[in-house]
């Protein structure tokens, strides 16, 4: 896949996930935040009112930390492709 069919089918799932009206899992959730977060190169501190969240998504950043900008799209994309190939 060319650099830019990764960004196509990158920004495809990230519009899946954003058109998505049902609640996803919590772990679930963390993984997209994270590989969206390094993907995008966004190395902002989590932004929640509740130190508890903040705690799980400086979790999942720091897990995600030596993954390269390309394979975070790539695993984002394998996230969403898979979560609705199997939810039902």
């Amino acid at each position: 896949m060319t650099s830019e069919e990764l960004n196509i089918a990158f920004k495809d799932a990230v519009e899946r996930i954003n058109n998505h009206h049902e609640p996803f899992p919590a772990d679930f959730l963390l993984r997209l935040y994270a590989y969206y977060k390094r993907a995008t190169n966004d190395y902002s501190q989590p932004k929640s009112r509740k130190a508890i969240i903040n705690a799980f998504k400086t979790n999942a950043l720091f897990q995600v930390k030596n993954v390269s900008q390309e394979e975070a799209k790539q695993i984002y994309i394998d996230l969403v492709n898979n979560y609705f190939l199997y939810r039902k």
